[in-house]
């Protein structure tokens, strides 16, 4: 597996660019992983959609998808589009760390 230096710290990616360790994430590694994403700064709504992805996945094993994110998060689907427009899900879960959630292709 391929590996990375993000914000000074050796990490393992798996083939699609997501965390294979996720509990190595820090907030700091945020807004680089999000630069890499062609978004740049992060928000106060990026972060409620990245802390919620990471409580998500801390309770349930696996990040929320687009339809739960709109309907539990706070921001709507309409807004999550804005705010990580290549694909809300996937985008916002390689940012905070987390791997690729069920139903993502």
């Amino acid at each position: 597996m391929p590996t990375t230096m993000i914000a000074a710290t050796q990490i393992e990616l798996n083939d699609e660019g997501f965390f294979v360790h996720p509990e190595q994430w820090t907030e700091e590694m945020a807004a680089e992983l999000a630069r890499r994403e062609s978004i740049d700064p992060l928000t106060d709504r990026h972060w409620t959609v990245l802390r919620f992805m990471r409580s998500e996945f801390l309770d349930k094993g696996t990040g929320p998808t687009v339809r739960a994110l709109g309907k539990t998060s706070g921001v709507s689907v309409k807004e999550l589009y804005q705010l990580f427009p290549k694909g809300p899900a996937k985008v916002a879960a390689r940012i905070a760390g987390i791997p690729k959630p069920r139903g993502c292709i």
